[in-house]
């Protein structure tokens, strides 16, 4: 296993989760409506959740003896805060991550049994955050 490159592609999930409560947050500020509180309480249940799979990351970059990055990924200001303008945002870095994760997956897979867990595991959580969003913005037939 390339410890270098694992730690990089964990720094990689590490900025993305990290710009994941920012992005979570700023939206949960921008929701409006009757439907507000709900939508609220969602977003900022994420918005902690990407703070523990940071942390998490961040973990498994110090367990290689690496260190975790000070960044965050890029966030884009789209000044678009429909509730469907914020799920397709929402969607797209869900998407971006769980393709990072499925990279992680196979720079470690046939090594570490205890990283490609942590990958399954995280792969899963995204697939269910993914598919989550797309009930959320699918609409009623």
């Amino acid at each position: 296993m390339d410890k270098k490159n694992v730690v990089d592609a964990l720094n990689v999930i590490l900025e993305n989760e990290l710009a994941g409560v920012v992005r979570y947050t700023h939206y949960a500020l921008m929701v409006y409506g009757h439907n507000r509180i709900p939508i609220v309480s969602w977003l900022r249940d994420q918005a902690t959740e990407s703070l523990t799979h940071a942390n998490r990351a961040g973990e498994q970059i110090t367990t290689l003896v690496g260190h975790p990055s000070l960044k965050i990924s890029s966030l884009l200001e789209t000044h678009k805060h429909s509730i469907g303008d914020i799920l397709e945002e929402s969607l797209q870095h869900e998407k971006a991550q769980l393709e990072n994760y499925k990279k992680l997956l196979k720079l470690v897979e046939g090594d570490s049994v205890y990283l490609e867990e942590y990958a399954r595991e995280m792969i899963c959580d995204e697939e269910d955050h993914i598919a989550e969003v797309e009930k959320m913005i699918r609409k009623p037939e």
